[in-house]
């Protein structure tokens, strides 16, 4: 066996999956800082994961239109891990942007799948400062912070009707 064989993942890419590493890394580092569900591992292990279902999908057939099938089965699946970090909790749901954040997550995992490891890093980014930008925007608007956000906050009356 030759050290060629050893390294060779064909039919997927140690450059996708380096891209899946930053990718996940630069989406799980902003989470895993702020204390929140779906650090920097378990962002890793969801892009790569849903890159290499969707490569392996892909490597085995020619028919495109059931490459439709397969991102539904994972839409459904991630959808799964996304109500797992929401909780319900004095009538409010929480983990909410958790699971949007799976979700992302998983729509990078694809854009490496279909060949496109720069778009997924950049997207990424977006996600980050999505996160980031929306929190700044809310600490500053006093506006912004109406409703369950006052309530989760304690910052609302008591009264829940």
């Amino acid at each position: 066996m030759m050290l060629s064989d050893l390294i060779a993942l064909d039919p997927y890419s140690w450059t996708s999956i380096l891209a899946a590493m930053v990718c996940g890394s630069i989406v799980g580092l902003e989470r895993q800082l702020r204390g929140k569900p779906v650090g920097i591992r378990t962002s890793i292990l969801l892009v790569i994961s849903i890159y290499v279902f969707i490569t392996s999908y892909i490597s085995m057939t020619d028919a495109t239109p059931d490459s439709l099938r397969i991102i539904g089965q994972i839409v459904t699946g991630v959808g799964f891990l996304g109500a797992g970090v929401m909780l319900s909790k004095d009538g409010m749901v929480i983990g909410v942007t958790s699971a949007a954040t799976i979700w992302a997550l998983a729509s990078i995992g694809v854009c490496l799948a279909i060949g496109n490891p720069f778009t997924a890093i950049k997207l990424s980014v977006v996600v980050v400062l999505v996160l980031i930008g929306v929190d700044i925007l809310e600490n500053s608007v006093a506006s912004l912070t109406k409703g369950v956000h006052d309530k989760f906050l304690g910052l609302g009356s008591s009264n829940t009707s």
